[in-house]
């Protein structure tokens, strides 16, 4: 995905100023920064379920994108049914409900589901289809340890079958370290620092990701 640059305006005040970027198929950039800081406008606006200031779109959207937002929805259905009204086969639903330990929910109406079993209902259905990008809003946050790694090894697993560029905004740094090739650090509403995870988190060069390192490790 090769996006054009964008800002994105709320009553006045600019939230996002995205320069040009290219997110290579195949890759998984992380995106961190505070609360605020724009990443989950940058994730609406490249998923095409926000705009830009003047109506304008950030990338070519005749390339397939997946997007799961931050809050994950259910339908009043149960859970497999949920994961085949975005195509794929049973085959597919079932493989994706066992790794994800959703067996034994598969019949249960999803919109009874607790965050963390709706968040891994929402990441099995997403993942029913290929996609040329996926872009994922802390698909994890409500998720325990166990279904957090889980749900890191199919992403990953996912990202080289369909040789897809995955873009995962997350609070976690041992997820970055898990999953990222590169890292975007987002400091209010722009994209202050990126680059590979390993030189980026070794020699931060601006001061907001060394404040913002440090404070995420002191943090545990």
């Amino acid at each position: 995905m090769i996006t054009v640059p964008f800002t994105k305006t709320y009553d006045g005040r600019r939230v996002l100023d995205m320069p040009a970027f290219e997110f290579e198929n195949g890759r998984i950039y992380a995106v961190v920064g505070s609360n605020g800081s724009g990443k989950s406008t940058m994730a609406g606006i490249l998923a095409g379920v926000q705009a830009a200031d003047g109506g304008a779109k950030a990338a070519d959207h005749s390339l397939s994108c997946g997007y799961m937002p931050q809050r994950s929805f259910a339908f009043r259905m149960p859970l497999k049914k949920n994961l085949l009204l975005n195509g794929g086969d049973d085959k597919r639903a079932e493989e994706l409900i066992n790794r994800l330990g959703l067996t034994a929910l598969k019949y249960k109406n999803a919109h009874s589901l607790s965050g963390g079993e709706t968040q891994r209902m929402a990441l099995a259905r997403l993942l029913m289809r290929d996609y040329d990008t996926l872009i994922l809003d802390e698909p994890t946050a409500s998720m325990d340890l166990e279904s957090t790694l889980m749900a890191e090894k199919l992403i990953d697993e996912y990202r080289l079958r369909a040789n897809c560029a995955v873009i995962l905004i997350t609070h976690s740094l041992s997820q970055c370290s898990r999953l990222a090739d590169e890292v975007l650090f987002f400091h209010s509403g722009r994209l202050a620092e990126w680059g590979e995870k390993s030189k980026l988190f070794a020699a931060p060069k601006s001061a907001e990701l060394k404040r913002y390192l440090e404070f995420c490790n002191n943090r545990g």
